[in-house]
């Protein structure tokens, strides 16, 4: 009889432990799962560059991962569902510009906090992508101004760099001019906080950008009349909308006031607070790299049509 007490005991004694090692083993399986929620930096080989690209995970409900997407071009894009399994990562997403039915498919594995894969493109064609986690970049302390510098001369293009061969950009008498599409603009000086003023013109339906850092995008385009939109006249493109469509009718000058803190923005166009205090997620289309932590210039997209800048002054936080 003991014995027969001793087996059970035994025996139900390692289904306890069988059932704690194995929940445990699950529930360190889940916590590892969603060791991919977060902001990611990402790189894209597509051979013949670097490309910057950028990903976002987060937790809806209790269990299902979702997300946005931003390639090296266009904007963020909804992701319905991230699924993640043993370290493993994959979704997909239709194609945005490209004319295809094809959609664009993401797979990567998450290794030390780092994550490595492949995208294959609506393009039909197949990147190598890796990624690290986004800063935060939070300040603990309030800016302190330094003085303002003119980052654009009377007479010639110094202090400002091309991105691309055609550069199509002039300097007449202290406007900057671009008169067709072309190449972007950049400062060869690199900042980090700063408030930017700057003014420009553009004929009807004409396209540009203010990039700060070189990477997020403040949207120029001839939109007088329209709702608001993350993609429209004042918006951090894809991601912020304004409160109210502030632009005036093409072929006026115009102005914004930008002030930029870590990843806090505010956008003043033409005198009216568009955009207060908001947080930009991450890199816009178009970005020059995806090295947020960096300081990075002021770029002038030229590429999307004609427009004009002028009186550009920026005051960098000491």
């Amino acid at each position: 009889m003991k014995q027969s007490i001793t087996r059970y005991f035994l025996f139900f004694a390692f289904i306890a432990v069988f059932v704690t090692v194995t929940a445990f083993s699950n529930k360190q399986t889940v916590a590892a799962d969603n060791d991919i929620i977060g902001r990611w930096d990402l790189t894209v080989n597509m051979g013949d560059r670097m490309a910057p690209s950028w990903l976002e995970v987060k937790l809806s409900g209790i269990q299902t991962l979702v997300g946005q997407f931003v390639a090296d071009g266009g904007s963020a894009r909804p992701i319905a569902q991230v699924k993640v399994k043993d370290g493993k990562i994959h979704f997909s997403i239709p194609a945005q510009w490209e004319r295809t039915d094809k959609e664009m498919v993401f797979e990567a594995t998450l290794e030390n906090d780092q994550l490595k894969g492949t995208i294959y493109a609506s393009n039909g064609r197949t990147y190598t992508v890796t990624g690290e986690r986004a800063p935060l970049l939070k300040r603990t302390t309030p800016a302190n101004w330094g003085k303002p510098i003119h980052l654009l001369n009377k007479t010639n293009l110094d202090g400002w760099v091309a991105q691309g061969r055609t550069n199509q950009w002039q300097n007449i008498n202290g406007v900057l001019t671009s008169p067709k599409s072309g190449s972007n603009l950049m400062t060869t000086e690199k900042f980090t906080d700063f408030k930017l003023h700057v003014e420009f013109r553009y004929p009807a339906g004409s396209n540009s950008g203010v990039y700060l850092r070189g990477r997020y995008e403040v949207q120029v385009e001839d939109n007088a009349g329209k709702e608001p939109s993350s993609t429209y006249f004042g918006g951090i493109y894809g991601f912020l909308t304004p409160n109210e469509m502030a632009a005036k009718p093409a072929g006026e000058w115009q102005s914004f006031d930008i002030t930029l803190i870590g990843r806090r923005v505010t956008v003043i166009a033409n005198g009216k607070a568009i955009i207060v205090d908001q947080i930009i997620p991450g890199i816009t289309g178009g970005a020059l790299d995806s090295k947020e932590g960096e300081p990075g210039p002021i770029l002038l997209q030229g590429d999307h049509g004609p427009v004009e800048y002028r009186n550009i002054i920026i005051t960098p936080a000491k």
